[in-house]
């Protein structure tokens, strides 16, 4: 037995040995077929390599930027149309200003998330499931790298897609797309990526489009404006699952757009109000707590660990509450830097919604944030409307609290507008002055047309013919809003039944609207008087003013008309520099008396805005500082007009120096002498004095323009009577003479014009004043000893002399210049 014992006991143990090896062998084969296990992707199409770790993509990405050139497996295609020109039509004529390319890409992002959401609508699968079905927008960006991505998860595009919609520029997925839907009446989306994708060249000297479309492997698009460009399935970059991500490399005079800020601010001007949300990759720093010392508090947990082990349940509890309430762990606040999607459009497109369903504090916050006008008060008044027909626009017009101080500084030298266009939710430009003419530029509002061209410049939409449709339509709403102001102001309520009042009445909110809204933008319902003909009798309705009868309160002319006397055929009114002043005027008198109203105008405009309005509602405005005024029938005009022709005849010859055209009788004056008036198509004198008062005035150039001046004397005045008498026993006295020339010139001033010679009238006045007085007219001027005071001079001077002669040797070494010098000089 003991031989055997040894022998097999070494046959067990090579046994043992060569089984061991054996077991390595396989694990080891085991192991390395496991390295190249069949890919699910590659049964299931979808990008290759998409899979793997973020370090390996970021690696080739890094690769694939740091070169900046064309990949090599990429197919290259060629522009249909060459770059010069290319770029030609984008710099020069399309966009003068780089800031819209984001407006163009993120447009385009919108315009593919309508796409799918149509789609939708009858195949929801399309729209996938997790963050593939998030309608948005993303925009991020890498300062290191300089590049600035746009990512929406659109319908995304083919291969095919990319050679058509970004190899050519005549033809875009939008028109396709647009005809396809034509049949299903939906006409409202957009396509995908037109002129305005080219638009990124001019921030960016490489772009990379990389797409996935649902029917379709994900592809990468990438140009440098050479004339070429490459497709490429995208191998590197990780999958997007539907959708378009446009990276731009920036050039580095482009660099701003790498600041949040600056994109934060070019998506609140340009992309407000798009349908869809838009989100930055936004960094903040925020105050974290951290331990004060981590070594300290890890031994303190110790400690109380090793303590509850030895001790009950009970007690475990009780320490554990002492341990959280007494021994709480010291902290400090340090500052890190985070990132999270930041909204940018939180702004919602109330314009697309029905007016009944928006609220008025819903109004007054879209306004606030139209108009960056974040002060109390609320917009006078809003219209919203839907335009149907060969034009289709939605509109919001708001009438604002208070003009701008500089309203009507540059009136006719500025194109600035206060309406946004936008084209299908996109923001084209405030600076279309067609779409409101010049004197309704203080509405504040927007027009979302769904007719009008996109990628168009300024220039090619003011001559599109849809412009004239819309400012006529514009124009229309806007003057009902500011009649509608007017008829719900209490204030207001003049002529209406007593039941219209007391609902009006009601709300007091609307009290003295009109008036605040008038004394705002009151010149700028005159200007467009005399500018709009078409509507002129519109704005007619609108026009306020103070009268003789509106007790301080504005009044219109429907609410005059309706007070006027039987028999009255014509509007009065009456132009000066102030009420107070026209109150007194002495072409009011016989009015007044006669229960006549008159109408003040005291705005320069007025005396341009009565040239355009000549008549309203079938009745004449006279100004009653003109000639041509008839105050009802005069049965004793004739007999008046000969007993007085000998001395209107006279005092016409005694004015013929001054240019008066005629003298006649007046009826228009009661207590005063007598009045100047003009022809009644020349100036008045209110108009002269404010064509004087022009900076570049010409008065040799305005004398055709003057009027012809009449002198209307009153018969019945007691001094017009006395002259008569005068001039009918002497024509030729002197003293009559220069009374009569006394009498026109005060006539003159107190007419409202400007005395020619302002030193005679004194003279003449000084002359009356001596009659009074009984002076002489021979009496002279005491006159001073003029020997005496000119030895005085000259002794003052010698002594002046003396003193300058003793001051020069002082004078050497000063450095100012004596006072007696300075004098004497």
């Amino acid at each position: 037995m003991r031989k055997w014992a040894i022998p097999s006991a070494l046959i067990l143990l090579c046994l043992l040995s060569l089984l061991s090896d054996q077991g390595r062998k396989v694990q080891v084969n085991a192991e390395e077929g496991a390295v190249d296990p069949p890919k699910v992707e590659e049964k299931i199409g979808a990008v290759p390599n998409g899979l793997q770790t973020d370090s390996d993509v970021v690696k080739r990405e890094s690769e694939s930027i740091s070169s900046r050139s064309l990949r090599n497996n990429a197919e290259k295609f060629e522009f249909q149309a060459e770059v010069s020109r290319l770029m030609d039509i984008i710099i020069n004529s399309l966009y003068s200003n780089k800031d819209i390319f984001l407006r163009e890409l993120i447009s385009n992002a919108s315009d593919a998330l309508d796409k799918i959401r149509f789609l939708s609508l009858t195949d929801k699968e399309v729209l996938g499931e997790g963050d593939t079905s998030k309608l948005e927008i993303q925009i991020k960006l890498d300062k290191e790298k300089k590049i600035l991505s746009i990512r929406d998860r659109g319908i995304g595009m083919t291969k095919e897609d990319l050679i058509k919609n970004l190899g050519t520029i005549a033809k875009s997925g939008t028109s396709a797309f647009v005809e396809k839907m034509q049949s299903s009446g939906d006409l409202n989306l957009i396509g995908q990526f037109g002129v305005g994708f080219y638009s990124v060249y001019l921030v960016a000297d490489y772009v990379e489009v990389i797409s996935k479309h649902n029917e379709d492997k994900q592809y990468i698009w990438e140009s440098k404006a050479d004339g070429a460009f490459a497709i490429s399935e995208d191998t590197w970059n990780e999958p997007l699952g539907r959708g378009t991500e446009i990276r731009l490399h920036l050039r580095d005079e482009a660099q701003e757009y790498l600041e949040e800020s600056k994109l934060k601010e070019l998506v609140k001007k340009y992309s407000e109000f798009i349908n869809f949300p838009i989100y930055i990759w936004a960094s903040k720093d925020v105050d974290v707590e951290v331990p004060a010392d981590e070594d300290e508090s890890s031994d303190e947990e110790e400690t109380t660990d090793s303590s509850s082990s030895e001790e009950g349940e009970d007690e475990d509890a009780e320490k554990s509450e002492d341990d959280d309430t007494e021994k709480k762990p010291k902290t400090k606040k340090v500052k890190e830097t985070t990132n999270e999607w930041e909204l940018l459009n939180d702004v919602k497109a109330i314009w697309l919604r029905s007016p009944k369903e928006v609220t008025d504090e819903e109004y007054t916050k879209f306004y606030r944030s139209l108009a960056k006008d974040f002060s109390d008060e609320k917009p006078l008044a809003w219209s919203h409307f839907t335009a149907e027909g060969d034009v289709e626009f939605k509109a919001v017009l708001f009438v604002p609290p208070k003009a701008p101080q500089d309203l009507y500084e540059s009136y006719y030298n500025t194109n600035k507008a206060n309406l946004k266009l936008y084209v299908r939710r996109v923001f084209i430009s405030d600076e279309f002055d067609e779409l409101l003419p010049k004197y309704l530029s203080f509405l504040k509002g927007l027009v979302d047309s769904d007719t009008l061209p996109l990628n168009v410049s300024r220039e090619m939409l003011q001559a599109h013919n849809s412009l004239k449709t819309i400012k006529k339509k514009l124009i229309r709403k806007a003057l009902d809003m500011i009649r509608k102001i007017a008829e719900e102001d209490p204030d207001e309520s003049s002529g209406k039944d007593e039941k219209e009042v007391e609902k009006s009445s009601d709300n007091d909110e609307k009290k003295g609207q009109y008036t605040k809204f008038w004394n705002e933008f009151g010149k700028s319902i005159k200007l467009g008087i005399i500018e709009d003909a078409t509507n002129r009798n519109r704005l007619a309705k609108l026009l306020r003013f103070e009268s003789t009868k509106s007790d301080g309160k504005l009044t219109s002319l429907d609410q005059y008309i309706s007070r006027m006397k039987p028999g009255q055929k014509d509007i009065f009114y009456i132009t000066g520099s102030s009420k107070e002043q026209l109150e007194n005027s002495p072409f009011l008198e016989r009015l007044k008396k006669k229960n006549y109203e008159v109408i003040f105008f005291t705005d320069p405009v007025d005396e341009y805005l009565m040239q355009y309005l000549m008549d309203y509602d079938g009745k004449q405005f006279q100004n009653v500082s003109k000639e041509g005024l008839k105050i009802g029938k005069d049965s004793k005009n004739k007999e008046l007009k000969e007993s007085f022709k000998e001395l209107t005849k006279w005092w016409k010859g005694a004015l013929a120096s001054e240019n008066v055209d005629e003298v006649k009788i007046s009826n228009r004056l009661d207590n005063t002498p007598c009045v100047v008036v003009t022809s009644k198509y020349g100036w008045s004198a209110n108009m002269e004095r404010i064509m004087q008062s022009q900076t570049l005035s010409d008065a040799s150039k305005q004398a055709y323009m003057r009027g012809k001046r009449v002198l209307e004397i009153n018969p019945r005045h007691p001094i017009i009577k006395e002259l008569r008498g005068r001039v009918a026993k002497d024509p030729e006295d002197e003293g009559v003479k220069q009374t009569a020339q006394l009498i026109y010139q005060t006539a003159l001033m107190e007419s409202g014009f400007n005395l020619p010679d302002p030193k005679d009238f004194a003279l003449r006045i000084y002359t009356s004043v001596k009659s009074s007085l009984n002076i002489s007219p021979d009496a002279t001027i005491e006159e001073d000893d003029d020997v005496e005071e000119t030895e005085t001079e000259s002794e003052t001077k010698d002594s002046a002399g003396t003193s300058k002669g003793e001051a020069e040797p002082a004078k050497d070494g000063a450095d100012e210049e004596p006072s007696d010098l300075k004098d004497e000089l």
